[in-house]
């Protein structure tokens, strides 16, 4: 029998300001660390996060060390850059925010940019003024989001130069989830989010992302966290509510399950309630 968690313990932070993820990102965990009961477990070794994502945890955390990877070669493109040349970067945001308009969106769309800063910042670009912020190719592996109705690429509250800090002691790379969470030890903690694809596919979530991750990758997620445990690490899962997920982890750790309101639908009055499940492993 799981037992739920009542709180976390206090997580692991260096003292510097917390910030708020700069992507924004299909199942994002902004929600998450915006409840005040939900706290990472404290660690000694390495932060470890094999599906960034929009990184609204390791913002919010800002280990001093930590090695973030997604399988998504673009997005992990841009934090590169933002790390390594956020002047850059952020001078092309500038000049993108200018020429900003209907046209000018749908032109740039179509722009293979070269260097990594201007592909860095044509990516954001697109993330900020798309619809709904949501990352989606076609099968040639173009972007193909249609204009949203927000147009504000650069904020008044961000400070990218503090966000290339908080990325300063990272190691940033595209790589299978299994291959980041193989390097966890002892004293390391995993956070990892992964699509929630359930057993039967039954929710929206998991018809928006079953040709990302598989009901097998689920499978195999569960052996790498359960071995990294084994070898010192603790691990955070966040995880669809589903009885599938639950018999997969109902041996391993603590569960509890977190509302929220669902981020799927297009239309805000047609997001219904839902639940997610956090598991502690340790």
């Amino acid at each position: 029998m799981q037992q739920a968690i009542e709180k976390f313990t206090p997580n692991r932070r260096v003292s510097s300001p917390v910030l708020k993820p700069f992507i924004k990102w299909a199942g994002g965990k902004r929600w998450l660390i915006a409840d005040p009961t939900f706290e990472l477990p404290e660690f000694s070794g390495r932060y470890i996060e094999p599906f960034l994502g929009g990184g609204a945890v390791f913002f919010h955390t800002r280990p001093q060390d930590a090695l973030l990877s997604d399988v998504n070669s673009r997005l992990i493109e841009v934090y590169t850059a933002v790390r390594d040349s956020w002047e850059l970067v952020f001078r092309e945001l500038k000049r993108l925010q200018r020429l900003h308009d209907k046209k000018f969106y749908y032109e740039e769309r179509k722009r293979n940019r070269v260097t990594s800063h201007t592909r860095a910042a044509q990516f954001i670009y697109l993330n900020r003024t798309c619809y709904n912020g949501l990352y989606r190719v076609n099968l040639k592996g173009e972007f193909n989001v249609p204009i949203g109705t927000k147009s504000r690429v650069l904020f008044e509250d961000e400070d990218f130069a503090e966000i290339s800090r908080a990325l300063s002691g990272a190691t940033i790379r595209a790589s299978d989830f299994a291959e980041s969470i193989r390097e966890a030890g002892e004293g390391d903690l995993v956070f990892a989010d992964p699509p929630y694809t359930t057993a039967h596919n039954t929710n929206g979530f998991v018809r928006y992302n079953q040709n990302i991750f598989s009901w097998q990758d689920q499978l195999r997620l569960k052996i790498e966290l359960t071995n990294a445990v084994r070898r010192g690490a603790k691990v955070v899962l966040t995880n669809a509510d589903h009885e599938s997920i639950r018999d997969l982890y109902r041996q391993e750790g603590r569960y509890r399950p977190m509302g929220r309101a669902s981020l799927i639908a297009g239309n805000s009055l047609n997001r219904n309630k839902t639940t997610e499940a956090i598991y502690v492993i340790e």
